[in-house]
């Protein structure tokens, strides 16, 4: 498991990928990784192309990212996800949360 973060072209888009499983053993790196982002960061990326795994405790963390970002007013996107993880969003309804593609 591994966290990377980096900024998007226009600098104020964080990337945070997640490669491997994302589960509760990646709470504290994911975490990290969103507050030490900068205080000028208006919207969010969630890369999980490399993802093997998601489960309920990672599903609680993006939550714990959008209510950190802003609640209602978040920009968070979810993007790369592999069929699974897709399957695990649309059942827990993530889609009205963030937008994911």
């Amino acid at each position: 498991m591994s966290i990377h973060t980096r900024r998007g072209h226009d600098g104020k888009t964080l990337i945070i990928k997640i490669d491997g499983r994302f589960d509760f053993s990646t709470h504290q790196a994911f975490r990290d990784a969103y507050e030490h982002g900068g205080t000028d960061i208006q919207s969010y990326i969630v890369d999980l192309s490399q993802a093997t795994y998601l489960d309920s405790s990672a599903l609680g963390m993006l939550l714990l990212l959008r209510d950190y970002a802003g609640g209602d007013d978040a920009s968070i996107a979810i993007e790369n996800c592999n069929s699974d993880v897709r399957k695990i969003l649309t059942i827990s309804n993530f889609e009205q949360l963030f937008i994911i593609r």
